[in-house]
C-alpha cells in the first residue's frame, strides 16, 4: 500500500490494519481503475490474481455515509501477498468503476455485487442479473429489503441450454 499511496497520493482515501492483520486501503472512486492498473501492472508487484469482490451495505453502521462499499480481494503469486481495496459509494449515486477492462475475471463479482446491492459497475461489458431472475424487484441484501414482499409472479421458461448428452435424459 505503501507504493499505491507513493504512486497515487490523492487516489487513497485511507489505509488501517483490520483485526487479523490485513492491510485495506479505501480508493476513491475515479481513481480506482488506475490503481488496479498499476498493482496488476508493476513488475515488483504483480497482484495478477483478482479473488473476489462483494459488497457491504453500511445502512446500520453508526458511521454509514457512504453508504455502499465494494470490497476487492488481489493476490500476488510472484509476492504471496494479498491487497484488500475498498471503494465507498453513495445510495444516491452507487456507479464504480469496472475492473473488467483491467482482470476479466471481475466480470462475474461484479454482477453479483449488482444484482444483490445494486451498485451499478460503469463500463461493465454485460451488467445484468447473475442469480436472480430479470423480474426480481429490488436487490436482496440492501438492509432495506423488505423479506416478506412478494415478488412478482412469472411464467416458467424453456431452458434450452442445458447439456444433454450421454446418460442424461435427453438427446444423446
Amino acid at each position: 500500500m505503501d507504493r499505491v499511496s507513493a504512486q497515487f497520493p490523492e487516489a487513497v482515501a485511507e489505509r488501517y490494519v483490520d483485526r487479523a492483520g490485513g492491510a485495506w486501503a479505501v480508493i476513491h472512486p475515479q481513481h480506482l481503475r488506475q490503481v488496479a492498473a498499476f498493482l496488476k501492472s508493476e513488475p515488483d508487484l504483480e497482484f495478477k490474481l483478482f479473488l473476489s469482490a462483494d459488497g457491504v451495505d453500511r445502512l446500520h453502521l453508526a458511521e454509514n455515509d457512504p453508504r455502499f462499499e465494494v470490497v476487492y480481494f488481489l493476490y500476488s503469486l510472484k509476492r504471496h501477498e494479498h491487497v484488500r481495496l475498498k471503494v465507498r459509494v453513495t445510495e444516491a449515486n452507487p456507479v464504480v468503476p469496472s475492473l473488467v477492462p483491467v482482470f476479466r475475471g471481475a466480470n462475474w463479482w461484479e454482477r453479483f455485487v449488482w444484482d444483490f446491492y445494486g451498485v451499478k459497475f460503469d463500463g461493465h461489458p454485460d451488467l445484468r442479473r447473475i442469480l436472480m431472475y430479470e423480474e426480481f424487484q429490488g436487490h436482496p441484501l440492501r438492509k432495506d429489503y423488505a423479506m416478506r414482499d412478494r415478488q412478482p409472479l412469472i411464467p416458467q421458461r424453456p431452458i434450452k441450454d442445458i447439456f444433454r448428452g450421454p446418460g442424461t435424459s435427453g438427446v444423446a
